[in-house]
């Protein structure tokens, strides 16, 4: 039971801050719009496409983290992990078993938000500039990717910690508080690479990579940004893959 009910609030809590956002995003938009057009402009065209992105990828990214942390530490924090643990399968196996599924499920909340984003940003285009098709399908690869990508962060973290809670605490507190900080400080020149969503931001299409991540763009080499992203990335998963070998049961 239990269980089940974790699953239906996980359920909710995506769908407010996936889908929830975009119909929010869009319909306050439009209604704006419709209200007074004079000061309100139409609610899609490429610059909206940017500042959808942006809610979708801040929220995203705070899905992503708590979809992570639980399936890195839910079997921990439920009591199960000596069950699982003594099945007979490897524990790499188990471990690695988390990454698809919990993807799938992730991913699926969040194309269908940006299903939603793309269709307000053509049809209630007017007068802006109407996304072409290639700008919308890199627009949703990389909104994909941003999510993926924080996911296996906390899932990595969370199998190596051990705990769902302190993971989206320190989690969150990097993506919402320390990054735009260190981000805005010049004075840490090239060293402002290294923070994953520097790296992320470089990826997002050229069109709309200053709307979506709010004015902060950090010169850097596509060949740096792909790079910092697999290292984060596989650094947190070989740390976390070794912790569940070698937790006691």
């Amino acid at each position: 039971m239990s269980i089940r009910v974790s699953l239906s609030n996980s359920v909710a809590t995506l769908t407010a801050m996936t889908v929830g956002a975009s119909i929010v995003t869009y319909g306050v938009l439009a209604i704006l719009h419709a209200v007074n057009p004079a000061h309100h402009g139409p609610a899609g065209g490429v610059l909206n496409l940017g500042h959808g992105l942006f809610v979708l990828a801040l929220l995203g990214a705070v899905a992503a983290t708590l979809a992570g942390a639980t399936a890195g530490a839910g079997d921990l924090g439920a009591g199960v992990f000596r069950e699982l643990a003594v099945t007979g399968r490897s524990r790499s196996a188990l471990f690695r078993a988390r990454i698809p599924g919990g993807l799938v499920f992730l991913l699926s909340f969040v194309a269908a938000a940006y299903a939603l984003t793309a269709v307000a940003t053509v049809v209630f285009a007017g007068y802006r500039t109407v996304p072409s098709p290639g700008l919308l399908a890199g627009s949703g690869a990389w909104l994909l990717l941003s999510c993926a990508f924080w996911f296996v962060l906390a899932l990595g973290l969370a199998s190596l910690i051990g705990s769902r809670s302190t993971v989206i605490g320190v989690l969150l507190a990097f993506q919402l508080a320390v990054t735009p900080i260190l981000a805005s400080i010049p004075v840490l020149g090239l060293g402002r690479e290294l923070l994953p969503s520097v790296a992320l931001t470089r990826l997002a299409p050229h069109a709309v990579r200053q709307l979506a991540s709010n004015g902060t763009v950090v010169p850097a080499s596509l060949g740096t940004a792909e790079l910092v992203l697999a290292v984060w990335a596989l650094a947190l998963l070989a740390l976390g893959e070794w912790r569940t070998v070698t937790r006691s049961a």
